[in-house]
């Protein structure tokens, strides 16, 4: 396998381009006056993913042009430009995201970058006078989210986190139906992501950098290190320094659900995570199969990550009450399950009651340029308050999972013993593992400290101090950011 040495490796960050040694973006409003038939001029930022989609959203609407693109990659950015130009578009391009941002032609910035930008690019952007929609999660820490909410607030910029489910009318009505009693008390919400996370499989060594990407941009505020995976793209999210594993990625989603059906506005109670990265011996560090118990009053959340299949050797997902990809809302008489475009009403028996379905959060985009035409942050259906708290959730999780130790499975369940609802979670979680040929009583798994919550500072509470994880926690709730890719303390 080709890698680099050290020598080699600073060699090619040397080389990088000139726009690398910019420092942050002065502080220029570029905001104007949109009226209702006025054009919109978008810029989407971030192509090899979710950002390819956003192209296409953005350029349906009525009265909104995709007049910019940026990225950090040449081979991805030219990718879409030229796709464009057989359309007959006209395209600006950029490398450097704050080079966009001095574009006054530009009104709104579309973000689908890596996780540890998103915070500081819409930081960024509402200091530039630039509306944003930031993909999920919003936020790579706790800290940082709340920074990327109170600038949306002093530069009266309409942010809009990308939580698509929020637009999405069918789990509106569910919670409508839900919280209107029509099934009695709800007793526990469970929200599931098991989705097939394949081994990202593991390097001897370091890694070239492609020559298409800046690395020094790409990295950003995270530390500049060589690369030790086989692939750049998407694997980051089973990193710590750049990703927030599948609790955060796809995850995030089905917590924003969860919340909503507790009706909850801000932080849990208490917060507790088990869990391993099992199967594979990899340079993936996330978990790819975890159980989160967030404690709400009355009704707590119990999250499961589930990357294996349900047997070895097998694509075929396990699966809760006929749930994937979703939430499962357990009341007293009666439960629904589904997600994202809708999903059923049962009984008790099991027998379908009531269907719910809806366009899942094909209205999102939509939503956000409504918002940027009226000025109102209250037309948002996921306005960046919601992200920051449901992205929150998530680093949580994961906060009191990394603190965690390894645990024999009658310490996992004597540590969850007071959350019934985390048992049977516990036994899925268990099952799945064992038709993965995976003995827990061999290959344990890390359970972390039951964390109590801050919540009107957003961090921990004092009283912790059994292995030092109050300290620690509170730690992990911000990060040590590279210059110039700094959040301010006042943004």
């Amino acid at each position: 396998m080709s890698f680099y040495n050290r020598r080699e490796f600073v060699k090619t960050l040397i080389n990088t381009s000139a726009a690398a040694t910019l420092a942050a973006p002065a502080i220029t409003r570029s905001s104007r006056v949109i009226g209702a038939n006025d054009t919109v001029n978008v810029a989407i930022v971030g192509m090899n993913g979710k950002g390819r989609g956003h192209i296409g959203s953005f350029r349906e609407l009525p009265n909104v042009r995709v007049i910019a693109l940026c990225d950090v990659d040449n081979v991805v950015l030219s990718r879409e430009v030229e796709k464009l130009k057989q359309e007959g578009e006209k395209i600006e391009t950029y490398t450097d995201y704050r080079k966009l941002l001095e574009n006054r032609n530009v009104d709104a910035v579309v973000l689908a970058t890596s996780n540890h930008w998103h915070a500081l690019q819409t930081v960024w952007g509402c200091q530039a006078g630039k509306d944003v929609y930031v993909e999920k999660p919003v936020s790579h820490n706790v800290w940082e989210g709340r920074k990327a909410v109170q600038a949306a607030r002093k530069y009266k910029r309409i942010v809009q986190a990308g939580l698509q489910g929020r637009s999405d009318e069918a789990m509106k009505e569910v919670f409508e139906y839900i919280h209107g009693g029509n099934l009695g008390v709800i007793r526990a919400v469970y929200g599931l992501c098991y989705k097939r996370r394949k081994s990202i499989g593991k390097v001897d060594g370091i890694q070239p950098i492609p020559e298409s990407i800046d690395y020094n941009l790409w990295t950003g505020p995270a530390a500049l290190k060589p690369l030790r995976r086989e692939n750049l793209h998407y694997d980051w999210h089973w990193q710590w320094a750049t990703g927030c594993g599948d609790i955060g990625n796809q995850g995030v989603h089905e917590m924003d659900l969860c919340r909503r059906a507790v009706n909850q506005a801000g932080f849990p109670n208490r917060v507790l995570s088990f869990g391993g990265r099992f199967g594979y011996d990899d340079d993936g560090e996330t978990a790819n199969m975890q159980v989160a118990i967030l404690e709400y009053d009355p009704v707590p959340v119990i999250f499961e990550v589930m990357g294996l299949p349900d047997r070895k050797d097998s694509d075929v997902m396990s699966n809760y009450k006929g749930s994937r990809i979703g939430i499962v809302i357990e009341c007293e008489d009666g439960y629904f399950a589904g997600g994202s475009g809708g999903g059923w009403i049962y009984d008790n028996k099991g027998n379908k009651v009531k269907q719910f379905s809806g366009t899942g959060g094909k209205k999102h985009a939509a939503n956000f340029i409504e918002a940027v035409r009226s000025r109102k942050m209250s037309d948002l259906n996921a306005d960046i308050e919601e992200g920051h708290v449901t992205s929150a959730l998530c680093h949580l999780s994961n906060i009191s999972y990394r603190l965690g130790r390894l645990a024999a499975p009658d310490q996992v369940k004597e540590s969850i013993k007071n959350f019934p609802n985390a048992l049977n979670s516990y036994s899925r979680f268990d099952r799945v593992l064992f038709s993965n040929w995976i003995d827990l009583n061999k290959i344990k798994a890390a359970v972390g400290p039951l964390l109590e919550i801050d919540k009107k500072n957003e961090g921990f509470k004092s009283g912790m101090e059994e292995y030092g994880v109050q300290r620690w926690a509170n730690d992990m709730l911000k990060e040590n950011y590279r210059e110039p890719f700094v959040i301010p303390e006042k943004v």
